[in-house]
């Protein structure tokens, strides 16, 4: 197994770490939890921020004459259409004429409104999805997401396919808790759901562009028409955003900045009176500059160890750096009316991506971790399901599906051999009890040191290994490992609902998986062989050593054939009208791994989480102030994660990390202050690490230690305010804060590589002009705030880690059209 990549910059998991340890679960009533939320709820409010798209946020309520009220959003987590408040599920859904009027317009930003989530990006290449304590960020092409994203159905999950940009959409719904039985294998822990707009019969159309600092345009619009008279309708949908980058690069270029282009296009098909098709097609690029991995070790030729935007940066390569990827897909989706009380739907998925990202892995001016990602993935899928409502007291579904996919992960490396051995020269003399020389890899004015070109063997060192007295370090070595992963699973799944009363419903649903899994691992070596092949703890093959990549004779492969049952139980009861309870039984499921490395193939058992909820949600005021709480604990058994592999290579393999779990309180309102004043609040307390023993009873090293990317505690809050002042026109202003506690980012929670906590507050405000034109001005980040997005990373193995700064305040204008 070779060393992996997490993420760009950063190895699969903590290198040289110690079987991950956990502490014991709190001892906390969900019970007593409950009650204490559901004592809350007379100032409690609801995960649903607005509207769906096309809607007003608010109606009035006809019994009572003037009365501002929110209105109810329709969801269709469970696979059919429901008011969000009627969901027994912890789910979070906004429309997308909230996430323009908040300008949420991409995963990076989406995660500080929804409590319970964390959203990580890099770059678009490199996300970190964290549902409740549990990252999904993993590059490898052998592992499964944790977390899994959808678009119209299909799993977009693979991360470096899963940043989309989310423009013309109906609505997103972020689902928390194991979601397997609605959604399949990946969705272990939670699922982003996209929900695009589709093509209807209408003639109309909206446009956004505007501009901003650090040189940023942006475009973003749609049109919708019939093309056959009530039969054929299309839908055309274009984005382009591009933005400078916020650091300067003293190599050339800059870093941290967006280039992206996307297109969709859309197509509705009547088929009969009750039946229809929808075609999506999909194709997004981009290209941005390089991720601003910087060195807090190494200075710069500046003299600077700075890390975040107000100095430059001294990356290596230059404008070489960044990312080239492409993500093309296409959905068909099928409703057909069998029946009065069947109905049949159909997904059908095709997708592929390609990306090629270069990274300076050691942030610094050295040519010493250059490092690249090229990983590929094509995938199929095919869903069919019958779903049942007859208006009594039962409805549900049952169905099956297809899922093929092939991925592969390809990583190249290159080093100059002297500023390597001078990197690690401390540890290569000590390992040889000083018989090898420590050198500096800077000169005095911070500049590279590459007069060292000659490695001057001791003589004892000659007689041990046979080596020559002098041994040439080679100014430019390369070599490169690859995982590849070919995957089929067939699913048959039903989930059922009974009405036992007027006001108690029971939910029932499991799913069945069967997966037949190849994986493949291999290492090249690139021209002649590498010197510090020779000294570094790898058992290189000898004709051709490599640095850290030991060569394999061709592709090394393993398969298996995996079965598993995930499923779920709820009860929910409405207390009235306005306020529904739940709780949940559920289990989730991490496929099994078949790891591969140079000494064959093992499988790495799945893993499971035993998840329990409690949740309550309601309106109050005359439908003016609606709440959402939940409460959850989840048991995870065979927790798989990466640990230190003893006789490396690899520094790490996948292993079973024994028990952990998470526990947490999640809480979501919103108020209709007036007809021209709205507000909304939400708070996350979570408790997530490693349990104090593994399955076999053994203490775990890391006992105590929380899960990384994870704060303890996060909040947002919001307001939407709007004045007229005659003809239809408004002014309008919408702030937001979002804001979290500290967070670490390795499971071993090492000092330093951390992020305090922290806030973000931003604005959009501008006026609505009454004939379909608007102006916003919008300000990200208002009061410069500086903050970490990673730290650590692959510089962190070698005893220099990298961070990664966060996006400084973006500000600008963007004028708005909409006509019919």
């Amino acid at each position: 197994m070779p060393c992996q990549i997490r993420n760009s910059g950063r190895f699969n998991a903590s290198a040289f770490r110690h079987h991950p340890t956990a502490r014991s679960a709190p001892a906390r009533s969900l019970l007593a939890v409950a009650l204490a939320l559901a004592s809350a709820s007379a100032w409690s409010q609801q995960a649903v921020q607005t509207a769906p798209a096309q809607q007003s946020p608010v109606e009035t309520n006809a019994a009572d004459d003037g009365v501002v009220v929110l209105e109810k959003m329709v969801v269709t987590a469970q696979k059919r259409e429901q008011q969000v408040q009627e969901v027994p599920i912890a789910i979070t859904a906004f429309s997308g004429e909230f996430l323009d009027k908040l300008g949420i317009d991409g995963f990076e930003r989406l995660g500080g409104y929804v409590p319970g989530l964390q959203t990580q990006v890099q770059s678009p290449n490199n996300p970190g999805f964290v549902i409740r304590g549990i990252t999904s960020d993993s590059g490898d092409a052998t592992v499964e997401p944790r977390v899994s994203v959808f678009q119209d159905g299909v799993s977009i999950s693979r991360s470096r396919g899963a940043v989309v940009e989310m423009f013309d959409l109906e609505r997103v719904e972020v689902l928390r808790g194991p979601q397997g039985t609605l959604f399949g294998r990946g969705a272990q822990t939670g699922a982003v759901h996209l929900i695009q707009n589709k093509a209807r019969d209408a003639t109309e159309g909206a446009f956004r562009a505007g501009f901003g600092n650090l040189g940023s345009t942006y475009f973003s619009g749609h049109v919708n028409a019939p093309l056959v008279d009530g039969t054929l309708f299309g839908r055309l949908a274009v984005f382009h955003e591009q933005r400078d980058g916020s650091v300067d690069n003293l190599a050339g270029g800059d870093l941290n900045g967006r280039d992206t282009q996307a297109v969709r296009a859309s197509f509705h098909l009547n088929v009969g009176e009750a039946s229809g098709i929808d075609l999506i097609l999909n194709h997004q690029k981009d290209t941005p500059p390089g991720t601003a991995f910087r060195s807090n070790v190494i200075p710069t030729r500046a003299g600077t160890r700075d890390v975040f935007p107000d100095t430059p940066a001294d990356l290596n390569r230059g404008e070489e750096l960044g990312l080239d990827r492409t993500v093309n897909g296409a959905t068909l989706l099928g409703d057909f009316w069998l029946s009065d009380s069947w109905t049949l739907s159909t997904i059908t998925g095709w997708r592929e991506f390609d990306s090629h990202e270069e990274f300076d892995a050691d942030g610094s001016q050295l040519y010493l971790l250059e490092f690249a990602e090229i990983a590929k993935g094509r995938q199929t899928s095919q869903e069919v399901r019958f779903n049942y409502d007859g208006g009594g007291a039962f409805r549900g579904f049952f169905g099956g599906s297809w899922f093929d996919e092939s991925g592969s992960q390809r990583v190249p490396f290159s080093t100059d051999e002297r500023s390597l051995y001078a990197l690690l020269s401390p540890t290569l003399s000590a390992a040889t009890g000083g018989l090898l020389p420590v050198v500096s890899p800077l000169n005095p004015d911070a500049t590279p040191n590459t007069s060292l070109s000659l490695i001057n063997v001791h003589p004892v060192l000659q007689q041990l290994l046979g080596l020559p007295p002098f041994l040439p370090l080679k100014a430019r070595h390369s070599e490169e490992y690859a995982n590849f992963s070919d995957v089929s699973a067939y699913e048959l799944f039903a989930d059922g609902t009974w009405s036992l009363t007027d006001r108690f419903d029971l939910t029932l649903g499991v799913r069945y998986t069967h997966e037949e899994v190849e994986s493949g691992y291999e290492a090249l070596s690139h021209g002649t062989p590498s010197v510090l092949g020779l000294f570094l703890p790898t058992p290189a093959n000898p004709s051709f050593p490599n640095a850290l990549f030991a060569p394999t004779p061709g592709r090394v492969t393993g398969d298996g054939d995996f079965d598993s049952v995930v499923g779920r139980a709820v009860a929910s009861h409405r207390f009235s009208d306005d306020i529904n309870a739940y709780a949940s039984v559920s289990r989730g499921r991490r496929p099994d791994v078949v790891q591969v490395d140079a000494d064959g193939a093992q499988t790495i058992d799945e893993e499971i989480v035993w998840s329990y909820e409690i949740g309550l949600k309601g309106a109050a005021n005359e439908g003016r102030f609606v709440y959402d709480l939940a409460a959850y604990y989840y048991d995870y058994s065979n927790f798989q994660t990466q640990v230190q592999n003893p006789t490396p290579p690899p520094f790490f393999i996948a292993a079973n990390g024994g028990k952990a779990h998470a526990s947490g309180v999640e809480v979501s309102l919103m108020n209709q202050f007036s007809d021209s004043l709205s507000g909304f609040f939400n708070y996350s307390w979570i408790d997530a690490g490693f349990n104090a023993f593994d399955d076999d009873g053994n203490h775990q090293a890391l006992a105590g230690n929380r899960f990384r990317l994870t704060p303890e505690n996060t909040v947002a809050v919001g307001l939407d305010w709007s004045v007229p002042f005659g003809n239809g026109r408004q002014f309008f202003l919408r702030p937001s804060y979002t804001w979290r506690s500290q967070v670490y980012f390795e499971d071993d929670n090492q000092p330093g590589i951390e992020q305090d906590a922290y806030g973000l507050l931003n604005l959009n405000t501008g006026i609505a002009f009454g004939n379909g034109w608007d102006v916003q001005v919008y300000a990200h980040n208002l009061t410069d705030e500086e903050y970490l997005v990673d730290a650590g990373n692959t510089g962190q193995l070698f005893g220099i880690p990298t961070y990664v700064p966060g996006t400084p305040r973006l500000y600008g204008i963007r004028f708005g059209y909409r006509f019919k």
